[in-house]
């Protein structure tokens, strides 16, 4: 029997810069309204308030909370990944998955309580580089490799085109394959960059892209949005939880 299920969102804000060349905060508030998901993963986004915070922007306007896993640290700002949600936070880890000679990349490790069902959250951003990925994709199976029995979502901008690829080929075997639209460019999608793997495979109940008049604007990427299905959870499942934060 299905329980009520969780949406879950990928998006890549782009600093807030749209395709008009202005930098608008509230369309990308607006089009996590329109979302409506559960948590979100964000990519290239501004988490520090030297300059404007747009993650802790986006958290007032959405109720939601914040976890920053920033990457560039500037004098401007701290710019890289960020995670919304709903959920209680239970552990959080940040992955550094930085290649030398590269810009410097990472990952979101993030456990939440989804009223009492665990769910593992690996919110990245992959490099622009074929072998930059390859070896930024082994780093996140080798951290996938301790796993405890809980669902587990790998969602973000893997910046992978190459269908054919080595990193999305390691990435469909150990998760199954999930479906793949186009979500770059905005105006005309080519490119399914944004992705989200579930593992059990059968708790992904529905994934699309998210395409308005208002996100085909706000950003370079088009949001990608999944629903889950709860799994049930044994008492001690629930009870083995780590009951706090990791930095």
């Amino acid at each position: 029997m299905r329980q009520i299920g969780i949406k879950i969102a990928s998006y890549n804000i782009h600093g807030g810069l749209g395709h008009d060349g202005h930098v608008v905060p509230k369309r990308i508030a607006r089009v996590l309204t329109e979302v409506d998901a559960d948590l979100v993963a964000l990519q290239e986004v501004e988490s520090r308030a030297t300059g404007f915070d747009m993650l802790d922007y986006l958290s007032r306007e959405t109720g939601m909370e914040a976890i920053a896993g920033p990457t560039l640290l500037r004098e401007t700002g701290d710019y890289g990944n960020g995670l919304l949600t709903r959920h209680r936070v239970v552990t959080m880890r940040r992955l550094d998955l930085s290649i030398a000679g590269h810009e410097p990349r990472g990952a979101l490790d993030v456990e939440l309580d989804c009223g009492g069902w665990p769910l593992r959250i690996l919110a990245t951003h992959l490099g622009l580089h074929p072998g930059e990925r390859r070896q930024q994709t082994r780093m996140l199976l080798r951290t996938l490799e301790d796993q405890r029995p809980v669902t587990t979502v790998l969602m973000g901008d893997l910046n992978e085109w190459f269908l054919w690829g080595r990193p999305l080929r390691w990435l469909h075997e150990h998760f199954e394959e999930t479906p793949a639209p186009a979500t770059f460019p905005t105006r005309f999608p080519l490119f399914a960059l944004d992705r989200i793997w579930v593992k059990p495979r059968r708790l992904l109940r529905r994934l699309a892209v998210h395409r308005t008049r208002l996100s085909r604007i706000a950003s370079d990427h088009l949001p990608v949005t999944a629903e889950l299905d709860r799994e049930p959870v044994a008492a001690r499942e629930i009870d083995s939880r780590l009951p706090t934060r990791a930095a």
